[in-house]
């Protein structure tokens, strides 16, 4: 059972990081054509992370993997790229 509770608060993590990704790509939904069009790649890099993220959520609600720590360093490693990406949008805005 300790295993399964891993998973669910691996899972309601990723969830509160795919919410946060989600947020930033209708923020910059609302922006003006003319922005929009200078961070084109960068919003293409979120919806692709938020991809991901459902991915890995359904897959720990599915299976429970007893090694996660690769897909946690890969994770990790997406999401200091979300803030290099996000930065990258703020400057162009």
């Amino acid at each position: 059972m300790e295993l399964q509770s891993y998973c669910d608060n691996i899972a309601t993590e990723l969830m509160g990081w795919k919410v946060k990704v989600y947020d930033i790509v209708r923020k910059l939904d609302k922006m003006p054509t003319g922005d929009k069009e200078k961070v084109v790649p960068q919003v293409n890099e979120l919806h692709t992370l938020i991809e991901e993220l459902t991915d890995r959520i359904d897959r720990l609600k599915k299976e429970c993997p007893a090694q996660w720590e690769p897909d946690k360093m890969e994770l990790e490693g997406k999401i200091s790229t979300l803030n290099h990406t996000w930065e990258q949008v703020m400057e162009k805005v």
